[in-house]
């Protein structure tokens, strides 16, 4: 009996603490970073301030916590969508286009956490998610590479390169506003990535032709 009350009590927690993390979602989605403020995500989650501080001790920890969050969710994604896929290119098409889909779906929150400028503190951690994301696009890279699909190349400079071409072309300020055109500019900026790491042209658009973008951006 005392183990299941403490199981019940550690799943009591765990939902807390998630349901903290989701409100401090909502609100940078809605307000960016600056957004994310303990009494605020108090209020979104319908739980007392001070219930959030003794999950997380000051915003810093908070958005911490967040950032890493929405990084798993964000990476997790990209190899469901390259899993899902028949070859190794198609794969790296995959990610890119998933990752191209979701951050214009959601791209205040992308801003939020990829560029918005940001304490000090927390820059390790979107730091990690940068790295997180130039892996994964590595990984796929040096898989089209090993198959023969594209040039021999430096897969992680190569990888590096092209999370800077999507967070640029799609959140950064000079990015074109997407409204009304989110697909074709999705599209555009995965040719752009396929034509660079050395795919050729007719092969490249027929991948983008070829894969479904994501139904949604959860």
């Amino acid at each position: 009996m005392p183990y299941r009350r403490t199981e019940t009590i550690a799943r009591r927690l765990a939902a807390r603490h998630d349901a903290i993390v989701a409100a401090a979602r909502l609100l940078a989605s809605e307000g960016g970073m600056a957004a994310v403020q303990v009494a605020a995500v108090a209020a979104r989650a319908g739980i007392a301030t001070g219930t959030v501080y003794r999950y997380f001790p000051g915003k810093t920890d908070l958005v911490a916590a967040l950032l890493a969050e929405i990084a798993e969710r964000e990476v997790a994604a990209l190899r469901r969508a390259a899993g899902a896929a028949p070859g190794p290119l198609s794969a790296l098409a995959a990610a890119i286009m998933t990752f191209g889909a979701r951050a214009l779906r959601a791209r205040h929150l992308a801003f939020a956490a990829i560029a918005e400028p940001i304490d000090a503190e927390l820059d390790a951690v979107r730091m990690d998610f940068r790295r997180a994301l130039a892996a994964e696009f590595a990984a796929r890279i040096a898989a089209t590479i090993a198959s023969g699909h594209v040039p021999e190349q430096d897969a992680a400079l190569a990888a590096a390169a092209l999370t800077g071409l999507l967070v640029e072309g799609l959140i950064g300020p000079l990015a074109p506003d997407p409204s009304g055109r989110e697909r074709e500019v999705v599209q555009s900026l995965t040719l752009l990535a396929l034509r660079a790491l050395g795919v050729a042209d007719a092969r490249a658009r027929g991948l983008i032709v070829q894969t479904a973008l994501p139904a949604a951006a959860g």
